[in-house]
């Protein structure tokens, strides 16, 4: 291959640089994929097995389109390099080895509604009450927990004097004993258990090193500690890993992400080669100058700067609004605008910081008559109907999943009620047997009484569709068991609105399944129940459906269109108030990376919006234009920000925060109210103000004052607060108006 005519002189060193750890900085729209795909073929070319390269990447869809891309060039062969996501990988390497963990290797994968449902079953059982610690806070430890690598055991060590933190921890001891029983994983145990194989089993691990002499892994800034474990024991032996990212995309600290995976790369290994990729191929020079000068205020970061031969483009337009209605209104109308210009809809993308953003800007597309898509909705996998027929699956391949047996054993219905399943799960938990076996065994259940007779159609189904298994193929395995339940026929007597289009769901779902048996080396049931279980939102976009796209900025990632708005721009929005309120700077740079992303998703056009007035939480708050907005020099913008606001002064005034169900604590979190008057924003803000001398204001009640919105007024009343004044003033032409003095910074006149 002459690579030279293909890649940029720094694309050509990142290929080459074959032997040793390498770090590649790859800058948004920098050709990473490019290289990463060029640099397994290239070392397929100095002769090095396909059988030991092995290549990481984050979503599905991006280890398909390496696979493409890397058969394309390679031809033959190429089939033998190991392309797949992290979860996929341990699945894999699971399925294989996880029996000398005390599992079956036809184990389920539990996703998030599973997880939940486990949780709530846990919390009962330990008469914890929900409505103080939410489930959610139980699984964000737990998972959190499993992150850092934390067994039940060392967590309780660690936590168990913390009241609530010890009520987690019991929840953690019986959710485990739960998963190992169900013979199930969640996601973060796919990852936890592949790095306690490795350790607790030597030879399992030299086998993959010996196969794996070359690993690439591409988004290591989104790699959690746990992850950054399984790659270190896998290149331990060769050292020739190479990692590829960008430390300025690194948005997922909420989901456990962390940076310093990236930035401490070369101290982890000494001898790594290090190389920038900085030329961009996606955007403008104004949309690169506007992305590079908002980064260029995180300290935690490692120097780079884009740059692009496509020429200057559009200027950034920024347009504010009064209220979120005519934010929305502006952007449906705009689109408007482009489509009679000759763009597409697909071009479209709308991007904003939560998703209760979305119904807003729906309404007005809705009003417009544009037609759009939002992505991260309810997940295909996540419909009812679909849940319905994976859970008999899982039942036919694992007779152990409680979880999947208990959805469907009186669906369709049977007449088995809630009391009768209880009493199928004591007799279960007394003979230690699973939910299923305990079915089976339903004549020797004596509370169940004539109930027991029920059961009989269910188990006998299951008994024959599991002894199919194997014989039949997949689709035949399939059909049989829509023919047999007569799920079609469940639906329609539900008598729902929907009932056509949960049918047709079930066909697609008959369709994933032909697809899966066309494709997969060796099909099998475990097999398709894992793929289906491993898909991620933005794996469902569609690149030839030709609508606008609705999304938050985390799901944006990784994707590109010749149009962008991100609205809401405004501080308490984005960034958003807790990171505001936290005080922490690590939290604003973590928002600030993702306005960087946000920016870098646009090609051609980029427009940032902002509301005068929002509603949150049923009251309409006036937020301040984000400071990230402040950041991109005036020359960059084509509505210049007022100078009013440009001040990191002008941050907004915090009156009164929810509860939030949790705090960081150490490296786990505490439940505790969070409640605060004024940010610390608004702290600092009163040690610099001028009117505010010693923790005194240099005016008085009487006094005449000047505001550089409202104009002249009279103060009419100040109230000392916990961490500033309240100041109420009535201005002649704005009414009266009640401000913290640090943040109105009043002149007396």
């Amino acid at each position: 291959m002459d690579l030279s005519k293909l890649l940029n002189p720094m694309q050509l060193q990142a290929v080459y640089q074959t032997e040793g750890p390498v770090l590649i900085l790859a800058g948004a729209g920098s050709g990473k994929t490019r290289v990463l795909t060029y640099r397994v073929a290239y070392l397929i070319e100095q002769g090095v097995s396909p059988w030991n390269i092995m290549a990481i990447t984050f979503t599905n869809k991006a280890a398909g389109e390496m696979k493409g891309r890397v058969e394309e060039i390679v031809g033959s062969g190429s089939e033998s390099v190991w392309i797949a996501t992290f979860h996929s990988s341990c699945a894999r390497i699971l399925r294989r080895y996880i029996d000398r963990l005390g599992y079956d290797t036809n184990f389920a994968i539990y996703d998030t509604d599973d997880t939940k449902s486990i949780i709530k079953e846990v919390a009962k059982k330990l008469n914890i009450d929900t409505k103080r610690i939410k489930e959610r806070t139980i699984m964000s430890e737990i998972s959190s927990a499993k992150n850092e690598m934390i067994s039940p055991e060392e967590y309780e060590r660690m936590y168990g004097g913390d009241f609530i933190l010890g009520k987690v921890s019991e929840c953690y001891a019986e959710y485990e004993k739960a998963l190992k029983k169900n013979n199930a994983l969640d996601f973060d145990d796919l990852l936890l258990k592949c790095v306690e194989l490795f350790k607790k089993d030597p030879d399992v691990l030299r086998g993959y090193q010996d196969r794996f002499r070359y690993i690439c892994v591409d988004e290591y800034q989104d790699t959690n500690n746990v992850q950054f474990e399984f790659i270190r024991l896998l290149a331990e032996a060769h050292h020739n890993i190479c990692v590829v990212g960008d430390d300025d995309q690194s948005i997922y600290k909420f989901r456990g992400a962390n940076i310093r995976n990236i930035l401490d790369f070369e101290e982890v290994y000494p001898e790594a080669k290090t190389i920038k990729l900085e030329q961009n191929y996606r955007s403008t020079s104004n949309i690169l100058n506007a992305a590079n000068a908002v980064i260029a205020h995180n300290s935690n970061r490692k120097s780079k700067t884009l740059w692009t031969d496509k020429g200057d483009g559009d200027t950034l337009h920024f347009e504010l609004v009064d209220t979120a209605w005519d934010e929305a209104n502006y952007i449906a109308d705009d689109i408007g605008r482009k489509l009679r210009k000759g763009a597409d809809y697909r071009d479209m993308a709308i991007l904003y910081r939560t998703n209760a953003q979305s119904r807003i800007l729906e309404e007005s597309l809705i009003m417009a008559g544009l037609p759009y898509n939002v992505v991260g909705g309810t997940n295909f996998y996540s419909r009812r109907e679909i849940k319905d027929i994976l859970a008999y699956l899982k039942t036919i391949d694992n007779g152990r999943d409680d979880l999947a047996c208990k959805r469907i054993i009186n669906i369709p219905k049977r007449g088995i009620g809630a009391t009768s399943v209880v009493k199928i799960q004591e007799y279960a938990d007394a003979h230690g047997i699973s939910f299923y076996e305990a079915a089976c065994e339903a004549q020797s259940i004596s509370s169940l009484g004539k109930s027991a007779s029920k059961l009989t159609p269910f188990v006998n189904t299951i008994r024959v569709l599991k002894a199919k298994n194997g014989e039949l193929c997949l689709t035949d395995l399939f059909d049989d068991l829509m023919e047999t339940i007569d799920y079609e026929a469940y639906l329609e007597g539900l008598n729902e609105e929907d009932t056509d289009d949960r049918i047709a769901n079930i066909d697609e779902l008959r369709n994933k399944l032909v697809v899966y048996e066309e494709t997969a080396e060796e099909p099998t049931l475990s097999g398709f129940l894992e793929e289906v279980a491993l898909v991620a939102d933005i794996d469902g976009v569609d690149d030839d459906d030709n609508k606008i796209l609705l999304m938050t900025l985390h799901s944006a990632k990784g994707l590109e269109f010749p149009h962008v708005y991100i609205a809401g721009m405004e501080d308490g929005v984005f960034p958003g108030t807790m990171s505001i309120i936290a005080d922490d700077r690590s939290e604003i740079e973590e928002e600030r990376r993702l306005a960087y992303v946000g920016i870098t998703r646009a090609k051609e056009n980029l427009t940032l919006t902002a509301a005068r007035s929002r509603m949150i939480r049923g009251e309409t708050e006036h937020y301040p234009i984000s400071r990230f907005v402040r950041e991109i020099p005036d020359s960059l913008l084509k509505n210049r920000v007022p100078d009013r606001v440009r001040g990191i002064e002008d941050a907004p005034v915090i009156k009164s925060v929810p509860k939030r169900p949790v705090a960081v604590k150490g490296t786990a979190q505490v439940a505790k109210p969070y409640i605060l008057q004024v940010t610390q924003n608004a702290a600092a803000a009163m040690k610099t103000a001028g009117n505010v001398t010693n923790g005194t204001l240099d005016y008085s009640v009487g006094d005449r004052v000047v505001h550089f919105k409202y104009g002249e007024g009279e103060v009419t009343g100040i109230e000392p607060g916990p961490k500033d004044y309240r100041v109420t003033v009535n201005f002649d032409t704005g009414g009266q108006k009640v401000m913290y003095a640090g943040f109105a910074k009043l002149k007396k006149i």
